[in-house]
């Protein structure tokens, strides 16, 4: 398989570890072991001293499983399998897809979401998020006309990453009905799923919707564990698993033996840490609320609704690729621009976009570098809206 280079990845390899503040991470402030074993029940923690560094079942450990399982509405274990989140996505995509299939993506997103279909030799339509009125919004006559008699996939991601984008009920009830039409399956991608700023919000997860929906999920956004690599794929249809467990012999096999254990306390303490890290994002929220206000000449805030994320404008005339790198340059500030995403090829007009991550305690002190980079008293040309 030739697959392009995965450009927000390779970002972050060449900075996160070079710089003193991240502005736009896509994770919640991590836990340390400390406080995740702190949150152990008994049985748990039983499991965690007693542990042995052996193989594991290749679906995942069973208790890990049934914990998954409630996270859904009537879910059997047995339609869970755990791997590595990026893991899931790559066996999912080599065991839905054949060349010459057609896929249709929300755009942007997570690359590995469009980019292993692409190198399977399959075509790809991108379904592109639209700024309207000051909000993000999807054109759901757009994604009808890109369905085609070859439309083998819809791949969603809700909430999305990187605008904090959240469809109502009405709207997600409407994409499934026009997957059921073409006997789409549906694949998901909600790994930022009960991070919710409104929880009454919150939507069912497509493996619960729709008979031919998969969800992914994972421990490393919503659950501030990202270290872990703990994840999964949840689907109804029991066939998809056993093609998903037969590939998964050819990565890796067995997911680690103490993460599958530390996982299982994360998911029992899941009232907790959710709080604890949607805490963390509410207070965020406010905070480049205000600051985005205060420097409206640069700056344009686009109210996320879900998630550690949001995807605001620079406003500037300089581009925010320049914006960016003067950013790591002269603050020592890491922010990820939007043509890491390919969007500003994709829409010029709607280009300058840039990700901010809402998920770290340190989050103000990297915004305090940005007031420092911008002028103070000049007001730039800005783009036309």
């Amino acid at each position: 398989m030739n697959i392009n280079p995965f450009k927000l990845e390779r970002y972050f390899a060449e900075y996160e570890f070079k710089v003193k503040y991240l502005l736009s991470p896509s994770d919640c402030e991590s836990l340390s072991m400390s406080e995740l074993l702190g949150m152990a029940d008994e049985d748990s923690l039983a499991m965690w001293n007693h542990l042995r560094l052996g193989y594991t079942e290749s679906p995942g450990r069973p208790a890990l499983r049934w914990e998954v399982s409630r996270l859904y509405r009537d879910l059997d274990p047995d339609n869970v399998v755990i791997a590595v989140p990026e893991e899931a996505i790559f066996i999912a995509m080599n065991t839905l897809l054949r060349p010459g299939d057609h896929v249709v993506s929300v755009f942007p997103a997570y690359q590995s979401l469009y980019e292993i279909a692409n190198a399977i030799g399959c075509e790809v339509t991108p379904w592109m998020f639209e700024l309207v009125d000051g909000e993000w919004r999807l054109d759901l006559n757009k994604l009808e006309e890109s369905l085609t008699d070859r439309t083998r996939l819809l791949v969603l991601n809700f909430p999305h990453n990187p605008t904090g984008y959240l469809p109502t009920r009405a709207d997600l009830d409407a994409i499934i009905a026009l997957a059921r039409k073409q006997d789409l399956t549906i694949f998901c991608d909600e790994m930022y799923r009960l991070l919710e700023h409104d929880p009454a919000r919150r939507l069912p997860a497509m493996c619960d919707l729709y008979e031919r929906g998969i969800s992914l999920s994972g421990l490393s956004k919503s659950f501030a564990l990202p270290g872990l690599r703990v994840g999964w794929l949840a689907t109804q249809d029991r066939a998809l698993i056993e093609r998903w467990l037969a590939f998964k012999d050819y990565t890796t096999i067995c997911n680690s033996a103490p993460g599958e254990v530390l996982g299982l306390i994360a998911l029992r303490a899941k009232q907790s840490i959710v709080a604890r890290n949607l805490e963390i994002v509410q207070a965020n929220v406010k905070v480049a609320e205000s600051f985005f206000a205060a420097h409206s000449n640069y700056l344009q805030w686009i109210k996320p609704l879900a998630g550690s994320i949001a995807f605001p404008r620079w406003l500037a005339a300089k581009p925010v690729e320049q914006f960016c790198q003067e950013m790591l340059d002269q603050q020592g500030v890491m922010i990820v621009p939007g043509s890491i995403f390919d969007y500003p090829s994709q829409l010029p007009h709607q280009s300058q976009h840039f990700r901010v991550g809402l998920g770290r305690r340190n989050f103000p002190e990297a915004l305090e570098r940005v007031r420092d980079y911008l002028p103070p008293h000049r007001h730039p040309a800005r783009l036309r809206t």
